[in-house]
């Protein structure tokens, strides 16, 4: 066995293995849930909730129309960019069935990121939500697209509802600019032209075939496309579903029996939300509610108010806003059984506080986009290790090295290692850079994550390879330090980061959001991190500031602050010799 590799038992009811026979492709999966689960629930979005079998007429009608009212040809790529909308499962779905390659899109993207990911990815269709159509208008004769189907964020609604969301969308909220795609069809229309008529069974059936390139920064470098295929995906879902099995001590099972209700506020198009809802709730039968935008917090409480949830999926900034507002407070959590965070490091803090709201303590989970994404999770039903990832899902290994690529003992800090069938298949036309992050002998994906190992496989990320910052000598990592400072009471948000230091090398920074209503002086920061803190841990320089760059899913964008911070070096450095010449004419 390998020094750090671990395999030993996991949580009650988690089986070791999983049947990677059982399913081909994708579309083998959520067509056999369509027949499975016709008339349950499957998504809610904006008050209105779709069943299974809804989902598959929706879907196979925008298979037909994709084969049938387009030259589009089996394997082409097709881009997908919406917030959570009852249209992101019917367009995916239905792309997939159509034979097509889907290339989930952040609606956020700046034209120069659209442009990049566009082209890179060969994308010949896209998907787009009228309030994103603007800025594909600016790019779209630099891309090879050649159809535009357009949506607006009502447009699965009934009637007048539907009506009054897209006006409001366009006339009193203004979220829609002007735009001029002529050629462009809406939705509604595809799908009534494919309504009720047959479409052809060419999907890419393939276990190995390239089903969804899933976009990412990855360890360096812009950003590439990871080929994920039907067997990744496939293997992970069944990966998930195996740890979400489950069961208590006495061998009742932590999610209970029957459909469960799921929030669904992180966005679809990441893989981590993409792989839980539409993939694994979707192949247990369970009802996702979609939250469009969940940065507005009263609307998010608002839609899951009518809704006793049995999942919660979210992770740390999202927690945090939530426990801060007083309506979802007041809600009835009595039916909770789980709630999983990942995507982000998650302090104990955030973890305590929940739990005593909701009696439910916070599964924690770990992934990458290269890993389809979960490598390891935490059990549910108290049974959660809090500070850890948990342990890795069935037929995953996991080892630790050191800069030499030599496999460290258990317990010892190195890069997390991953061997397992949701590993991709490389980067999309990327042969190098897919050599770079696996080990010389190709078996193992480098993470670029320094964790440890416990003896019990419980894994524990300390950081990001590239963000640990070198204190005379010393190696700080910033999720050590975040926690810390998250746990001060006054304290919503906080980031750290290393600079240049004349003395010791690097530095730490930190950034604080305060929460509303609250003060903290520099002062009483570094009593604080002196309290519970090596004196080379604690940070040289604190900055407040009203709020903190993000991602649309909630990641505190560390990278931008280091921009940021050199922007500033350079500009002083660039007034500095001006200032001295003023000061000596004077």
């Amino acid at each position: 066995m390998d020094a750090s590799f671990w395999d030993g038992k996991r949580g009650p009811g988690v089986s070791d293995t999983i049947d990677l026979d059982r399913y081909d492709s994708v579309v083998d999966v959520i067509e056999d849930a369509f027949v499975r689960f016709a008339r349950r629930p499957a998504f809610t979005s904006i008050g209105h909730t779709v069943t299974f079998e809804e989902i598959d007429q929706y879907s196979a009608a925008f298979a037909h129309y994709l084969q049938n009212e387009t030259d589009l040809e089996r394997g082409d790529a097709i881009a997908i960019q919406m917030p959570n909308l009852l249209q992101y499962p019917i367009a995916l779905y239905g792309a997939l069935r159509a034979g097509l390659r889907v290339v989930n899109t952040n609606p956020l993207y700046t034209e120069r990121e659209m442009r990049h990911q566009f082209r890179d990815a060969e994308v010949r269709a896209v998907v787009c939500m009228n309030a994103f159509a603007h800025s594909l208008q600016n790019i779209l004769d630099e891309t090879d697209i050649r159809h535009v189907v357009i949506t607006g964020l009502g447009d699965m609604l009934p009637g007048v509802r539907r009506t009054v969301i897209n006006g409001a969308a366009k006339y009193i909220r203004k979220i829609v600019p002007s735009y001029s795609l002529p050629d462009a069809v809406a939705f509604r229309t595809a799908l009534r032209t494919g309504m009720g008529k047959e479409f052809e069974r060419t999907h890419l059936s393939d276990p190995h075939d390239t089903v969804i390139l899933q976009y990412t920064g990855g360890t360096t470098g812009v950003a590439k496309g990871a080929e994920l295929t039907n067997r990744n995906l496939v293997a992970n879902m069944l990966q998930a579903g195996a740890q979400l099995s489950q069961v208590h001590d006495d061998g009742t099972p932590v999610m209970g029996e029957g459909q469960a209700i799921v929030a669904a506020p992180l966005p679809l198009y990441h893989i981590y939300s993409f792989t839980v809802h539409l993939m694994a709730f979707f192949y247990r039968g369970d009802h996702s509610i979609l939250i469009a935008n969940p940065r507005d917090t009263n609307m998010f409480v608002r839609l899951l108010e009518p809704w006793k949830l049995n999942a919660f999926v979210g992770l740390n900034t999202l927690f945090v806003s939530l426990l801060e507002n007083e309506r979802f407070r007041a809600m009835d959590f009595s039916e909770l059984k789980i709630t999983t965070s990942g995507g982000t490091a998650l302090p104990e803090d955030t973890a305590i506080r929940w739990k005593e709201l909701t009696g439910v303590g916070i599964s924690e989970a770990y992934g990458l986009t290269e890993c389809s994404p979960a490598v390891c999770m935490n059990p549910g039903g108290g049974l959660e290790r809090m500070g850890t990832a948990g342990q890795a899902v069935p037929m995953t290994a996991l080892k630790c090295i050191d800069e030499q690529g030599q496999e460290v003992p258990l317990g010892e800090r190195g890069e997390l290692c991953v061997q397992g069938p949701q590993v991709m298949k490389g980067y999309w036309k990327r042969p190098e850079e897919t050599r770079a992050v696996f080990t010389e002998d190709g078996k193992w994906l480098r993470t670029g994550d320094v964790a440890t190992i416990d003896e019990d496989g419980f894994v524990r990320i300390v950081d990001r390879i590239k963000d640990m910052i070198l204190v005379s000598g010393f190696n700080v990592y910033p999720n050590e330090i975040e926690d810390v400072v998250a746990s001060h009471p006054a304290v919503e948000h906080c980031a750290v980061i290393g600079i240049p230091d004349d003395r010791t090398g690097e530095a730490v920074k930190l950034f604080i959001v305060l929460r509303e209503g609250e003060s903290l002086t520099e002062e009483d920061v570094e009593s604080w991190c002196r309290e519970h803190l090596v004196a080379y841990k604690v940070p040289r320089q604190i900055e407040f500031r009203e709020e903190l760059p993000m991602t649309p899913v909630g990641k505190i964008l560390r990278r931008e602050l280091k921009a940021q911070e050199e922007a500033a070096r350079r500009t002083v450095a660039e007034e500095t010799p001006a200032e001295a010449s003023a000061e000596a004419d004077a």
